[in-house]
């Protein structure tokens, strides 16, 4: 189970609605840190892409200009019991990825 991925998914007429909320501090590296000064180190998701068993229905590329703990949400053909998978990756490496089934 992921620690940073909350998803739903719920069909209705072969269209599921997918609901990603998505825990990650989207640091955009151009602020300073106030007690000690130092810039604060870019850290924001690069690349998240949902997939409706094993087939990549949505891809979509993140910068630094998303607020903290991002949600997203769309529309995709699914039926229920489809295996949803949803995985982002970072701009330091840092990955997770979620597994579920449409409702």
């Amino acid at each position: 189970m992921s620690n940073t991925i909350k998803v739903r998914a719920k069909s209705d007429g072969g269209v599921a609605e997918v609901k990603c909320l998505i825990t990650h501090p989207m640091e955009q590296g151009n602020r300073k840190d106030k007690t000690t000064g130092q810039d604060i180190e870019p850290h924001f998701i690069q690349d998240v892409t949902i997939e409706i068993n094993g087939k990549v229905v949505v891809s979509g590329a993140f910068s630094g200009a998303i607020s903290k703990n991002p949600y997203l949400a769309c529309r995709v053909k699914a039926n229920p019991g489809d295996t949803l998978k949803v995985t982002w990756v970072d701009n330091k490496g840092d990955k997770d990825s979620v597994e579920d089934q449409v409702k």
